[in-house]
């Protein structure tokens, strides 16, 4: 398994890092989408959702920029699971209370046509995604990581 951990370290890095900088960089885009997208949960009153949806992108460009370069691994993973878990929740309840919403993760987001929204592929997909963040948490060394701990590691295997 020490054989393969900096590697799988490093998939792990690109496909969560790759992910959250895709979602903040198309909501960057229009972020009035992002707001909508945030309000639709119902979950926040509609000042703090309107400045969850502008400051989310950011956070998320800049979380998938530091997991990719490999520089805050095991701190920026862990506070990527711990974001695909607060999305998961919001997703679960949204489908718990019978909301039709797009969830908004790559930008877009708010009201659809009920019965079209399908949030299973949505929750397992973050959820794998928090799965990869506890694992970069457990085991931040990983090939070609600018950390300075996790690239020694990952160059001695």
């Amino acid at each position: 398994m020490k054989t393969f951990t900096p590697w799988i370290g490093l998939i792990s890095r690109l496909i969560l890092g790759g992910v959250l900088l895709a979602a903040g960089l198309l909501k960057y885009q229009h972020l009035d989408k992002s707001q909508m997208a945030v309000r639709a949960y119902e979950l926040l009153p509609i000042a703090i959702a309107n400045v969850i949806g502008i400051v989310l992108p950011f956070l998320e460009i800049g979380m998938g920029l530091l997991l990719i370069l490999g520089a805050g691994t095991r701190i920026v993973g862990l506070a990527g699971a711990v974001l695909m878990f607060i999305f998961v929740i919001g997703i679960s309840q949204a489908w718990a209370r019978g909301l039709s919403i797009d969830c908004g993760c790559f930008g877009g987001g708010g009201q659809v046509a009920p019965g079209t929204a399908n949030y299973l592929p949505e929750l397992l997909r973050d959820a794998g995604l928090a799965a990869l963040g506890i694992y970069l948490f457990i085991y931040p060394q990983s090939k070609f990581a600018l950390d300075k701990n996790s690239h020694q590691q990952g160059n001695q295997s």
